[in-house]
């Protein structure tokens, strides 16, 4: 009854008018032909089990229990024939003669008879029995209500509802309805038939939640705790990767490292230089990187899982150090080493403003959460924010970000997020005007915030990524060993099924991976000829990684898997396809 459509045969299969109804108790027996050829043959209480009080191996599992269960399943899906011939083999009713009775009088509307059964359920403390009551007769007033026996329903307001002593703005609300009927929309009760059965039907549904589960076995418990066994596989599942959806029941779930991108799919070999920074949209439908040739690439990534060109943007005359896409990801803001920040237009690959100050080179960017304005960190050390249309509306001053230096801000845009000293990140609260510093005891070189901006990967000099909690206390979680970091700045990132792992590049031209909670290394991935300089995981494909190096290339990491579907490593220069945009004012 907690879910009250189709959850009970007799609830569920009422169609006639209240008056003259026939009882759901008999409609719940079965009594058509084939129940009963079927109750003839088999419907027999099982006496060789009934002696057993538990199931499964481990004798955790009440039987009684159980049944109902697996009764109160088969109803809740349909089955209202096979649920009472369970009922009849195993001799486990699912709900007690007393219960079934109070059932009928409440959905028959007898609500003197329905009163005086509550009180005969087992198991029901003071409390309940008030709220139950209370429910019904509310039920018995709005009805006298609708059908226009006022009088009937003032008495049931003063000398029933009023003496529980409970809900008291709800019987004010009652009361209101005595004086004006027309104005209480949201207490109306139409006096069809089918809409009676329907509130009284929820009334139900209300009064369940009020009895105990040995007396009335909860909605959809078999569903629940069959969610909650997949549930805690998921938990226990190392290297978990997978979609809900691709859960069975069939078998125990575990994933293998077969399911985290181990396999080179395409090396996208469009560069002429070092590839520095590369980064996906939010919806994972393109791919932005930045090279060491002063151009940036967006390359756009297809339903079938195949990286393309899209536009090739020139106009930098200095090496690209970082990219970073709009809110919408219709635009997207390319750096500049100590130069600009160019604003570009992801469909037609056309430049649409260049923001620059005297005297000043921009070291990284970013855009406002709401897509409205950019921030940049200069090389003074301050960060100033701009409109759009390129007016500078605020400029921090002082020791705000480094010469090198990665920028973040926050989904709701409250929180700045920059390296401040070479040990020292910001935590800049632009509505609060406060500011917090995470302090490491070796030098920063980079940092990556995770998705629901609750984590924070912290590279250090010293061939570490430490793992930052920001929801609540600040403090290292996790640390991360095994890459190779000697000279250049090297980039991680999150990613997978709720960026649960850990992706970084390295100096000895392989990708690492680790669980991220564990700290575990999961697996290295060789491929690319020189320096690995950033990582970026899709977050539309759980099995898409991309990885950008010194080798000039960008290789696009899968399963082993697609690799088959394919056949081969797709090679891609970009020449054919390639569509340049110089960009330039």
């Amino acid at each position: 009854m907690g879910d009250i459509e189709g959850t009970e045969p007799p609830l569920k299969r009422v169609k006639f008018p209240l008056e003259g109804s026939k009882s759901f108790l008999e409609d719940s027996t079965p009594t058509n032909p084939m129940a009963c050829s079927l109750g003839d043959s088999m419907a027999r209480p099982l006496t060789s089990q009934g002696d057993e009080d538990t199931v499964g191996s481990k004798g955790v599992i009440r039987k009684l229990e159980f049944v109902k269960i697996i009764t109160k399943a088969l109803y809740s899906l349909g089955y209202t024939k096979t649920g009472a011939i369970l009922e009849e083999e195993s001799g486990i009713p699912l709900r007690s003669p007393v219960v079934n009775e109070f059932m009928q009088h409440v959905f028959d509307g007898k609500w003197d008879d329905s009163l005086v059964t509550l009180h005969k359920i087992d198991l029901l403390d003071e409390n309940a029995v008030k709220l139950a009551t209370f429910l019904i007769l509310e039920q018995k007033f709005l009805e006298l209500l609708k059908i226009g026996n006022f009088d009937a329903a003032l008495d049931t307001l003063r000398n029933e509802l009023v003496p529980i002593r409970i809900n008291i703005s709800r019987v004010h609300e009652l009361a209101a309805c005595i004086i004006a009927p027309c104005t209480c929309l949201t207490l109306r009760l139409s006096s069809q038939d089918t809409e009676i059965a329907k509130s009284r039907s929820k009334l139900l549904e209300k009064l369940q939640k009020l009895l105990p589960a040995a007396v009335m076995v909860p909605g959809r418990r078999l569903e629940h705790l069959v969610e909650q066994a997949l549930d805690v596989q998921r938990d226990a599942c190392a290297f978990h990767n997978t979609l809900d959806s691709d859960l069975s029941l069939y078998l125990d779930h575990h994933c293998g490292k077969n399911q985290i991108p181990n396999q080179t799919l395409q090396v996208l070999q469009a560069h002429s230089d070092e590839v520095w920074f590369l980064e996906f949209s939010h919806n994972g439908k393109y791919l932005a990187s930045s090279s060491k040739d002063q151009s940036a690439i967006i390359w756009e990534v297809k339903d079938d899982g195949q990286v393309s060109l899209k536009h090739v943007l020139t106009g930098h005359r200095k090496p690209v150090s970082v990219v970073s896409w709009s809110p919408d990801d219709n635009q997207l803001l390319t750096c500049g080493l100590e130069e600009v920040v160019r604003r570009w237009d992801v469909s037609s690959g056309e430049c649409l403003h260049v923001y620059e100050k005297n005297g000043v080179g921009l070291i990284s960017c970013g855009w406002f959460a709401d897509g409205r304005g950019i921030f940049s960190g200069m090389t003074d050390r301050s960060i100033c924010l701009w409109d759009l249309d390129g007016r500078e509306l605020d400029c921090w001053k002082g020791q705000r970000t480094l010469k090198i230096s990665d920028m973040a801000v926050t989904d709701d845009g409250k929180k700045v997020i920059s390296i401040c000293r070479q040990t020292a990140i910001l935590l800049l609260d632009r509505e609060a005007n406060y500011e917090r510093l995470i302090e490491e005891e070796e030098i920063i070189t980079s940092f990556s915030l995770s998705k629901d901006n609750k984590f924070l990967l912290v590279n250090l000099i010293n061939q570490e990524i430490h793992l930052w909690n920001l929801d609540g206390e600040i403090k290292v979680l996790a640390r991360y060993k095994g890459h190779k970091r000697a000279r250049f700045v090297i980039r991680s990132c999150f990613g997978g099924l709720e960026q649960v792992f850990v992706a970084s590049g390295s100096e000895d031209s392989q990708v690492y991976i680790w669980h991220r909670d564990s700290g575990e290394l999961i697996m290295s991935l060789p491929g690319h000829s020189g320096a690995v300089n950033c990582v970026s995981w899709s977050p539309a494909n759980l099995h898409m990684l991309a990885s950008a190096s010194d080798d000039r290339t960008i290789r696009i990491w899968g399963l082993k898997n697609q690799l088959n579907l394919r056949g081969e490593v797709y090679q891609s220069n970009g020449i054919a396809i390639q569509n340049h945009s110089n960009g330039r004012a």
